[in-house]
């Protein structure tokens, strides 16, 4: 097998996997007369398995080409089945109607790395400080200080007394619910599922 036919092999393989996910929630039959319908079918399970997904991310996951993916992510938008929003460098992708403008934003940030850790954290032990969160994401007291001010800025953060996580109940579930798209991490928040569900910040 050649080193081309092994790759077409690997993202049709993808795609069925993401495809059957697609099938099965609304953006099914958008594909409808394409000739290619199993790329947005894999599109749509894709973004609904991993909401707040980034574009590159996406792409890559699934093997497309940059326009390949450009062109059936505008037509779901268009469509109306897929909604996206501009976060810094990135534009993020969400089943369109499943979140508030706040769900959107919580997600965008638990798909960062350190931004996702420190709210982990801070829903373990609404009392660590900036120091503490340094140091369980080892990285230094500055990138705390940075991410903490943008977490503010969008409203998931308080600096008021303290760190504390705005909408905690929120934060919290969707964290559990796509535990398993988050990356390294996923298997030790699905562990911690229970500790956290009896987060209370009083």
């Amino acid at each position: 097998m050649s080193g081309d036919e092994g790759v077409d092999t690997e993202k049709r393989a993808t795609l069925r996997r993401f495809a059957a996910l697609g099938a099965a929630s609304p953006f099914v039959g958008l594909a409808s007369g394409d000739s290619d319908s199993e790329t947005p079918d894999a599109i749509a399970g894709y973004v609904s398995a991993r909401p707040g997904t980034h574009f590159s991310k996406l792409r890559d996951d699934l093997k497309l080409g940059t326009g390949e993916a450009q062109h059936h992510l505008h037509r779901l938008e268009q469509e109306g089945a897929v909604d996206s929003r501009k976060d810094g460098d990135y534009r993020r992708y969400f089943p369109a109607g499943q979140f508030s403008e706040f769900e959107q934003v919580t997600l965008g940030y638990l798909r960062r790395s350190t931004p996702r850790g420190m709210l982990v954290a801070l829903l373990r032990d609404p009392s660590v400080t900036a120091s503490g969160l340094a140091t369980t994401l080892s990285v230094s007291r500055p990138t705390i200080s940075k991410h903490a001010k943008d977490l503010e800025a969008a409203g998931l953060l308080s600096r008021d007394e303290g760190y504390a996580v705005a909408e905690p109940e929120t934060v919290l579930t969707l964290l559990i619910r796509y535990a398993d798209s988050f990356g390294d991490g996923a298997a030790q928040l699905a562990a911690d599922a229970d500790s956290l569900l009896r987060y209370d910040p009083d």
